[in-house]
């Protein structure tokens, strides 16, 4: 007679399962069982805490009544193969383990709404084995899409949790997890099933990869001490002295601080993370010279700068508010830029005294730089700036806003840098002056463009690469109030000679004659996360009833994130050949989020009202060089067989422009 169900027979709902066969597959497949209770169990208790509880789940899953098997989904039949791990999961004993791990994982978080945050569960929904005392246990850190993915996790319910790590780490069918669910307790398991689904996304697989990497293993730990000096006070004194000890320390530490100066505190996350992630010591730190003998010239070929990059205390402080910022900590950050710790040691680019801060500057290897800066006279909270510089190259990477006040801002400069010197983009004929730079690369300070008022000027800097990485051209930047200034760019207007679209550095006469006319249209763009904005000069227009032209510009504002943003701008000739410069850009059209203008897209129309120094008004219409047939419809009508039109039409006639390309399709644009 056989000791165990046959594998052919499935038990009804109410077999028991003997208890030596439920320890046999709780031992068998410990390791799985932990991990489908860890990814279950709530995020807000805490690494340390979590890995604990789901040894916990997982242990005292054998505890009390033998386990029932679970009841079989209608209509699904249990698979016939897969391999002897396969068939033993699908084993009544394992089964019945996995539904109590399942069950209790789900209880352990679900509290009375009134029940308070901070305070722990009940006893009855606490599991109370292992005990770890004088460690704390961490599961080895992922890498980036580990790390976004227990982000996203932590942001959805239990059951949600627990039907992704049915489906996709016992890769039970969606039947099977929804009866899993409800008989665990879930009020609706059917929209658990679907929102884990939503979760996963269409790559089943690489979710499934980063399940089942070390990110989500409780059983592969790292250990690291609890608060030392905690657990001796505790030893060590009662209720009285812990009184007195608190009246000693705060004396104590008053009298450091008059002598020192008070310094921000660290956030206690900082001790939270794995991997040595804020550890001074680890910090990547690249050599001097190889950012001339290397085929990647971004930030990651930045050597560490300034005069205080072997200051530990100052470094553990600017690492652990980046872990966890304290209260009084000014955080800001670019659109589209994460704020969470590091996932492995960052690279340090800069650390030192910028006038009366001391300035920390950290890349993360790919997609971010962070600024920490801290008063040196102990008054005033510290700032933490986060700002995305993905794909930077060697333009975009030139320069970082080490120090920034309201009229000027002083740059930290790439080592590939061999010139700097600064101009007036609103004066393109007076030459560019001299910017005086200090030996660790950090500029004198900049003059920053006014932020409101008249337009009457707007500082950019000139850079020049050096030779040593075969790049040796000059460039614009300009400060939009982000850690990375915008690159400056110009495409000339057709019939000049250059290539259709090819955009070029704005350092010649045409592009600073461009930027002269159009940058006053970058106070739009101010604070948005810009890369890189390009003036394309579209079309030019001869005017109706005079001699003079216009030009039609297309202002492209790239971002870190990816999205751009429009302005088309007419530029009207100027009042007098002695004011060549006095008449600037106006914007007609404002677009966000679009491929205009890019080699995305690489064809416009737009149109404006214009009034002719005889008083009289017209509709003035034009588009890129593929533009053959321009038609304007509505209170004013007019048809053109070319890229340009001009229809006299009332002030406020509405009107809307339809143009036809030489391929044969169309585009359409209204005021």
């Amino acid at each position: 007679m056989p000791l165990h169900p046959s594998p052919l027979r499935h038990p009804g709902p109410d077999t028991r399962i003997g208890v030596k066969e439920a320890e046999a597959a709780l031992v068998e497949h410990y390791p799985r069982l932990v991990r489908l209770a860890y990814l279950t169990l709530p995020p807000g208790l805490g690494r340390h805490r979590r890995v604990l509880a789901a040894h916990a789940v997982v242990q005292r899953s054998l505890y009390g009544k033998p386990p029932s098997a679970p009841r079989p989904a209608e209509g699904v039949p249990a698979p016939r193969s897969g391999g002897p791990v396969a068939a033993a999961t699908q084993a009544p004993a394992y089964a019945g383990v996995r539904l109590r791990v399942v069950r209790s994982a789900l209880a352990y978080g679900r509290r009375p709404r009134w029940w308070p945050g901070r305070v722990p569960a009940p006893a009855a929904l606490r599991p109370s084995v292992p005990v770890v005392r004088g460690l704390r246990l961490f599961p080895r850190a992922g890498g980036m899409d580990e790390f976004a993915l227990d982000r996203a996790l932590a942001d959805v319910p239990a059951p949600v949790r627990a039907a992704l790590g049915l489906r996709l780490l016992e890769s039970l069918p969606a039947d099977g997890t929804r009866l899993l669910l409800a008989e665990a307790g879930v009020d609706d398991p059917a929209d658990a099933v679907r929102a884990a689904a939503l979760v996963a996304g269409s790559d089943h697989e690489r979710v499934r990869r980063m399940l089942r990497s070390g990110e989500f293993d409780p059983c592969t730990v790292q250990t690291r001490p609890g608060d030392l000096l905690r657990r001796r006070h505790r030893g060590r004194a009662g209720a009285a002295c812990l009184v007195l000890l608190v009246v000693a320390g705060g004396l104590a530490l008053s009298a450091d601080g008059g002598a020192e100066g008070a310094r921000p505190q660290v956030s206690p996350l900082r001790r939270t993370l794995p991997g040595g992630a804020l550890d001074p010591a680890g910090l990547v730190r690249t050599p001097p010279a190889q950012w001339a003998d290397t085929s990647r010239v971004d930030f990651s070929a930045w050597p560490p700068r300034g005069d205080r990059t072997d200051d530990t205390g100052l470094l553990e402080r600017a690492l652990g508010n980046w872990a966890g910022p304290t209260a009084d900590v000014a955080v800001t950050t670019t659109p589209g830029t994460a704020v969470v710790p590091p996932a492995q040691p960052p690279q340090l680019l800069f650390a030192g005294e910028v006038g009366d801060e001391a300035v920390v500057l950290f890349h993360d290897g790919g997609v971010r730089v962070v600024r920490y800066a801290e008063p040196l006279s102990g008054e005033g909270a510290p700032d933490l700036d986060f700002a995305r510089v993905d794909d930077a190259d060697v333009t975009t990477a030139a320069a970082l806003a080490v120090s920034r006040t309201g009229t000027s801002v002083r740059y930290l400069l790439a080592p590939w840098v061999a010139e700097s010197a600064t101009r007036d983009l609103l004066a393109p004929d007076a030459p560019a002056r001299a910017l005086d730079v200090g030996g660790d690369g950090v500029t004198a300070a900049v003059p920053r463009p006014e932020g409101g008022g008249a337009c009457d000027s707007w500082p950019a800097v000139q850079l020049r690469s050096s030779e040593k990485i075969v790049e040796k051209h000059a460039f614009l930047v300009a400060d939009l109030g982000d850690l990375a200034p915008a690159h400056l760019t110009h495409t000339p207007r057709p019939g000049s000679g250059a290539p259709a679209r090819q955009p070029r550095e704005a350092t010649g006469t045409d592009g600073l004659l461009s930027w002269a006319r159009t940058a006053c249209s970058l106070r739009d763009l101010r604070d948005s996360g810009v890369r890189a904005v390009n003036n394309w000069q579209f079309a030019q227009q001869r005017l109706p009833g005079t001699r003079s032209t216009a030009d039609w510009v297309c202002t492209r504002a790239d971002t870190w994130r990816g999205p751009g943003r429009v302005l088309v701008q007419f530029v009207p000739p100027s009042a007098s050949p002695s004011a060549s410069l006095s008449a600037r850009g106006e914007v007609v059209s404002d677009r966000r989020n679009t491929a205009l203008c890019s080699r995305f897209g690489q064809h416009v129309v737009a149109g404006t009202h214009w009034k002719s120094p005889t008083g009289a008004w017209y509709v003035l219409a034009a588009g890129s060089r593929a533009v053959h047939r321009i038609e304007v419809t509505g209170s004013a009508r007019g048809v053109s067989e070319g890229p340009t039109l001009a229809v006299r039409a009332p002030r406020n006639a509405a009107y809307h422009v339809n143009a036809r390309l030489h391929d044969g399709g169309t585009l359409s644009a209204s005021p």
